[in-house]
């Protein structure tokens, strides 16, 4: 196969203020694979150093150490898409440069085959997502009118980042602006410790709230906090720690494709977090289309129910998301041949 880097940049609208850091833009990096029939495959990495501490250089060094892989033709004999990532992975086991080539492998058997990625991975399929809003508004007024639009663009879930102050102060002002329906999850990014998380979770929960998502970091004191408050606890961040996907800590697990290594991997995740009896949804780490298709076909896949943090595209500036776009809160699943997305210029 021929393989070809792309490097592409998305400025968001307004910096989103998280416990680590502000975002501004997301660079990230778009993987171009033909066959030898001149079918074209798209993938995307797209590492988020606040977030995951993989730099922008790291996963460009590991798709330039792909590009003999990708280069060679694979072995005769069983999966040859299998072959081609097991043997980029043993060249360099980076999840976030694997999932551009996961994805791009799945984005040309889609083609191939005249199907959407979803069809190639289940039967039974949803067509459409629902998806939450994020506020990363740190002050009451802004963040209310958000919340106001969400509750009027038919968005049935929106998501507040907390831990960055005047936590009480912006939930409150969310929830008389939302309504009593709309449901009211907040992030933490991992910003408390055991004690901080039980004490403003127990204060902030008379508001109502869907769940916590990552009020502290680590499988242990994660699990110490949902043995000490009523409020349903995900996992996001500790999901990158060993074990902590089967771990059962959570009541809910947020998978990524960027974390999961594409695709395959973010499958295989959903089946340990469901063996556990806990919930998987799905979010992004501010991706782009590609990423965001993905996401979109793997929630139809997994059939599932709790709204994906998927509604992002939306933020940033100069980006075509109108395919991608939440109506009434949710995202109808690409239906044309594999991601169904075009990559960014």
């Amino acid at each position: 196969m021929l393989a070809r880097i792309q490097p592409a940049v998305l400025t968001l609208a307004t910096p989103l203020p998280t416990a680590f850091g502000n975002v501004h833009e997301r660079a990230i990096l778009q993987l171009r694979l033909e066959d030898s029939q001149g079918n074209v495959g798209w993938g995307e990495a797209a590492p988020l150093e606040p977030y995951d501490g993989v730099t922008l250089e790291r996963c460009r060094h590991a798709l330039e150490a792909y590009l003999p892989v990708l280069g060679t033709p694979p072995r005769s004999g069983g999966s040859p898409g299998a072959a081609i990532l097991d043997g980029c992975r043993a060249a360099d086991p980076l999840p976030q440069a694997l999932a551009a080539v996961d994805l791009a492998l799945w984005d040309l058997a889609g083609q191939r085959a005249g199907r959407p990625v979803a069809a190639l991975l289940a039967d039974e399929l949803l067509s459409e997502i629902p998806v939450n809003m994020t506020i990363g508004a740190e002050d009451r007024a802004t963040a209310a009118v958000q919340a106001s639009r969400a509750a009027a663009q038919g968005f049935r879930c929106v998501k507040l980042k907390v831990g960055i102050g005047d936590d009480a102060g912006r939930v409150a002002a969310v929830r008389a602006a939302a309504g009593p329906e709309l449901a009211l999850r907040l992030d933490a990014n991992g910003a408390w410790d055991v004690e901080a998380a039980v004490r403003a979770i127990d204060a902030l929960a008379p508001a109502g709230l869907e769940l916590v998502e990552e009020p502290v970091h680590g499988i242990d004191a994660l699990r110490q906090v949902r043995r000490r408050v009523a409020t349903r606890v995900a996992m996001d961040e500790t999901t990158a720690e060993p074990g902590a996907i089967a771990s059962g800590a959570t009541d809910a697990v947020c998978l990524k494709i960027s974390r999961a290594g594409g695709i395959s991997g973010l499958l295989a995740q959903a089946a340990l977090v469901r063996a556990t009896g806990a919930e998987a949804y799905l979010a992004s780490t501010f991706d782009g289309p590609l990423g965001i298709a993905a996401a979109l076909h793997c929630a139809a896949a997994l059939r599932v129910e709790l709204p994906c943090g998927l509604a992002t595209l939306g933020m940033f500036l100069g980006v075509d998301s109108s395919r991608l776009s939440p109506v009434e809160g949710v995202i109808a699943v690409p239906t044309g041949p594999g991601l169904g997305v075009s990559p960014l210029p």
